[in-house]
């Protein structure tokens, strides 16, 4: 007779959370950049208020987890310092010159744009240069958080208003496809993206349960171990970023399986470079917050923690500059192009 013990059966429900959560990701290409595109783009902010409604939905959840006194050790929070805005800058630079924030590179790698997968090893990079060739160190750690001390009530009204707001996106979007506007073929309308914030709520409720079940995760925090030489847990962490990324691949696998041709990008030196430096500048800063935009969405923002709330508005304004910049500069090339003809 095998003999299962709780470790394994927690072990395998963290790793089916960790890929659930990739799913989701990928069908709902979540993304910083993505979200602070939108706002400058089209006037909306529609993928930003689901990235806050998936910490909205964590705080709910760790707060009915706390009042169970089902909720591990939290991991450690820091000071708001210069630091941290220069990370938050350095952070929202690295994920412009990417072309997606950590959440946005695993969703490319899903979509079958490969060179998304030098993005990882960059950040690991990143982190390993700093934390030993710069000596860059992470903040003094803070443990207390005040969020948890809100009631339960306050945890059930949390979670009842995102999943208000995600029901009400899903409806609408089951509208629109049932009137037959979303799609133009059949195959699309199997391949259909979920909207963000039903992905957004997806990633929250799984984040949730893998926090109670294995302790607070995401696959930079794994990174960002394994460059600083803390290998203490990282076998079973890597294992979720292993099944995070069967997540992930799972649509790309199951058309390579019943044969349907692959729809992947073409690989280029210039994308594999900008993703490598992206990455690097990303795990760079990831040391200086602490915390890559991942973590702070999941875990130091739900937790009310002001460095991360701080870092990430940093973050956004560093990518809204850039992509500014970016648009302004091409309209000046068209200009100039037009009338040199």
């Amino acid at each position: 007779m095998i003999d299962i013990t709780p470790r394994a059966v927690t072990g395998t429900l963290a790793a089916l959370c960790a890929l659930v959560m990739g799913v989701a990701i990928r069908r709902g290409a979540t993304c910083t950049v993505a979200a602070v595109n939108e706002i400058i783009d089209e006037r909306r902010c529609g993928r930003l208020l689901a990235l806050i409604a998936a910490s909205t939905l964590v705080l709910g959840g760790l707060l009915l987890a706390h009042s169970f006194d089902v909720l591990p050790s939290l991991p450690a929070s820091a000071p708001v310092t210069r630091a941290t805005v220069w990370g938050g800058l350095m952070l929202g630079l690295g994920a412009s010159v990417n072309g997606a924030c950590a959440l946005g590179t695993i969703a490319r790698i899903g979509a079958g744009q490969w060179c998304y997968v030098a993005t990882p090893i960059g950040y690991y990079a990143g982190c390993h240069v700093a934390a030993r060739a710069l000596g860059v160190e992470p903040p003094l750690a803070v443990h207390d958080s005040p969020a948890l001390h809100a009631s339960a009530s306050i945890a059930v009204l949390l979670v009842a208003i995102v999943a208000t707001f995600a029901a009400g996106a899903l409806h609408s979007r089951f509208a629109r496809t049932t009137r037959g506007v979303s799609r133009s073929t059949p195959e699309e309308d199997r391949h259909a993206s979920w909207s963000p914030h039903v992905a957004t709520s997806a990633i929250g409720i799984t984040f949730v349960l893998l926090f109670v079940l294995d302790g607070a995760w995401t696959y930079t925090d794994t990174l960002a171990d394994l460059a600083q030489g803390h290998a203490g847990a990282t076998c079973s962490r890597a294992l979720l970023f292993g099944a995070l990324l069967l997540g992930v691949t799972s649509a790309p696998v199951a058309r390579a399986m019943r044969g349907a041709q692959a729809r992947a990008t073409r690989v280029t030196a210039l994308q594999l470079a900008r993703c490598l430096s992206g990455g690097a500048l990303m795990g760079w800063a990831s040391l200086m917050i602490p915390g890559g935009n991942d973590s702070l969405v999941l875990v130091a923002m739900p937790l009310l923690r002001p460095y991360a709330w701080v870092a990430f508005a940093a973050m956004s304004f560093a990518i809204g500059a850039a992509s500014l910049s970016c648009r302004l500069l091409r309209a000046h090339r068209q200009r100039e192009t037009s009338r040199l003809a």
